[in-house]
């Protein structure tokens, strides 16, 4: 005789679809971040909590600067640009591992929320989750990003109809750096990878 299995939905156990179902979440998930090369850079993107004010403003972009500059060149860190949003940062930083790049990161953060929250008269979490980061690794990749990030005001902008320039300055970035050296008073740092120095500038 041939002893056949039996198929029995038993009681306990792991089953497919069970358990509560995860929320829908813009979160960053809390995933082991990738190794980092210290001559690759990295567009990184922080968003702002909801009930933050609009970061898009001059009384705003005053309290971020003095942030900025103190944690501009830190633990091996150096953020090299930056572009202001109505609710979200873009940054493109150097670091010289993914070690810097957090310990670089944690520190930026601490200071643009307690900054963030004496403009704002508040108290509590500046930044919705996470920061997320993307490692340049190409000279297109690096111009992509650097276009990106400078000229993200204008690109939405441009989509909402409105005539900008194509010899317009974002105020609320660090454009005007690019074709001065930032000074020892400049919010941001001069770039040391040749993907930021050189590469970017080579391709279209």
């Amino acid at each position: 005789m041939m002893q056949t299995e039996l198929n029995l939905h038993l009681r306990g156990g792991r089953r497919a679809g069970a358990g509560r179902k995860r929320a829908k979440s813009r979160a960053m998930p809390h995933m082991q971040r990738a190794e980092l090369a210290p001559r690759h850079p990295v567009h990184v993107t922080l968003r702002v909590a909801k009930g933050c004010w609009n970061l898009r403003s001059f009384r705003a972009l005053r309290a971020l600067e003095p942030a900025f500059h103190a944690g501009r060149e830190r633990f091996g860190f150096r953020l090299v640009h930056y572009s202001v949003q109505g609710n979200h940062l873009h940054l493109l930083v150097e670091a010289a591992d993914k070690g810097s790049l957090a310990r670089g990161m944690k520190g930026l953060e601490v200071r643009l929320a307690r900054a963030l929250n004496r403009m704002m008269k508040r108290k509590g979490r500046v930044f919705a989750d996470r920061y997320h980061a993307h490692i340049l690794k190409s000279p297109r990749e690096a111009a992509h990003a650097l276009r990106y990030v400078l000229m993200n005001f204008a690109h939405h902008a441009r989509a909402w109809g409105e005539k900008i320039s194509a010899a317009f300055i974002d105020p609320f970035s660090s454009m005007r750096y690019l074709a001065n050296s930032p000074g020892p008073a400049a919010p941001v740092a001069g770039p040391e990878t040749w993907l930021l120095r050189v590469g970017c500038y080579g391709t279209s």
